[in-house]
């Protein structure tokens, strides 16, 4: 081999070397792009299969003689997460009711049937009480009304430190910025992240909640039948026993669920990147805090971040939204609504008032009031690329 031969060899092996390195950071620096319902990537075969399972038992319809009711809200999972699959949103608005006590607490009233309020009931039940929906409950002070979130991503929510989440918390605002986000708690002490008050501490107390509090289904983590507004369900009207369904199919179903991949944005253009810094500057990722660490169950797939935009914390969004306390949650403080998979939604806020994201901004008030003052100073170009970016979640 001459000297240029060897040069020229030495070379081409550095190159390819160089080639090899930038893939790898390539890959590195991607994240698989999945749809929505797709389950997390990494997946070993036997998650795949309880993921596959535990959805075939959340689209399940079931009937009065397999346990729905005898109050329900819908007969399945997927009627209500089936936009644009299962899993996703729906179009179901359902009502809550609460009540603000003398002491000033909370009382959830769920001896008396409370906080979600059904609107169907089985044959039976309407036939041995002649009612067509749960009255609403005694002593409520208040009611709201709740739309149907998307599942996308809770999973990773689901494994956000605890610590990560209280080190935003600023209840006293004592930066002076006028945000002052404050975790609820429920009622053991534990601290919450679910649903919209951010009462429910964990993804399958949650998931083990919805089986009872929409389909009327008792199981291992609920075993009994709610009240009718305080009243005991009428002999003979439930034929089930409870729990109407075992651990293992509960089990599948909070897989299901917990391992459905967050919903990808679309792809990051000139616009939207332009869209993030203002949505920053006008001081909205205060609250919509861009990207929680995320630290995941032994045997699941490895994840760092979930980009949720989201504190989970309380926040007052004064009083044009206040409805109902639940826990620590004042009527008007919510928990900041992740962003993630905004773009895959028809209304906005909680109870759906909203029909587009610009309304949805505008009607922040309370801690939400200094960015919706900001975002309503900015040019009319500089508005519209933050609207870009927030439809492209």
């Amino acid at each position: 081999m001459t000297h240029d031969d060897l040069r020229t060899s030495v070379f081409e092996v550095a190159a390819r070397s160089l080639l090899a390195a930038a893939a790898l950071v390539m890959l590195a620096g991607c994240e698989a792009r999945t749809q929505p319902g797709d389950p997390l990537p990494g997946l070993t075969k036997a998650q795949r299969a309880l993921f596959d399972e535990g959805r075939q038992a959340f689209e399940r319809e079931f009937e009065p003689e397999t346990g729905l009711g005898p109050l329900f809200n819908a007969p399945s999972c997927g009627e209500c997460h089936e936009d644009p699959v299962a899993g996703g949103v729906g179009d179901e608005v359902e009502r809550h009711a609460t009540a603000v006590r003398p002491d000033g607490m909370c009382d959830a009233l769920e001896t008396k049937g409370g906080p979600v309020l059904q609107v169907h009931v089985t044959p039976a039940l309407h036939d041995a009480l002649g009612i067509d929906e749960e009255p609403v409950t005694p002593g409520a002070t208040a009611t709201g009304l709740r739309t149907t979130p998307d599942l996308f991503g809770l999973g990773l929510l689901d494994a956000v430190p605890e610590v990560d989440i209280l080190a935003y918390a600023d209840p006293d605002d004592r930066d002076g910025d006028g945000v002052s986000g404050r975790p609820n708690r429920f009622a053991d002490g534990r601290l919450g992240r679910f649903g919209r008050k951010a009462f429910v501490p964990t993804l399958r107390e949650f998931n083990d909640g919805a089986f009872l509090f929409e389909q009327g289904i008792t199981n291992p983590g609920v075993p009994r039948e709610e009240s009718i507004a305080g009243v005991p369900v009428p002999p003979g009207v439930d034929p089930v026993p409870d729990p109407e369904i075992d651990r293992h199919t509960l089990e599948a179903v909070d897989a299901f669920v917990r391992l459905l991949a967050p919903p990808m944005p679309a792809r990051r253009s000139l616009t939207i990147q332009r869209g993030e810094r203002a949505f920053r500057t006008t001081g909205c990722a205060a609250c919509h805090v861009p990207k929680l660490r995320v630290v995941m169950p032994a045997g699941t797939p490895v994840r760092r971040h979930v980009e949720a935009w989201t504190d989970l914390l309380l926040h007052d969004m004064g009083t044009d939204l206040a409805d109902i306390c639940l826990g620590l949650a004042t009527p008007s403080e919510f928990r900041t609504a992740p962003l993630m998979g905004l773009r895959l939604r028809t209304s906005f806020l909680h109870d759906g008032r909203a029909k587009t994201i610009e309304e949805a901004v505008r009607l922040h008030g309370g801690e939400g009031s200094g960015a919706r003052a900001r975002f309503d100073a900015l040019k009319p170009r500089d508005k519209k690329v933050i609207l870009e970016f927030l439809g492209s979640r």
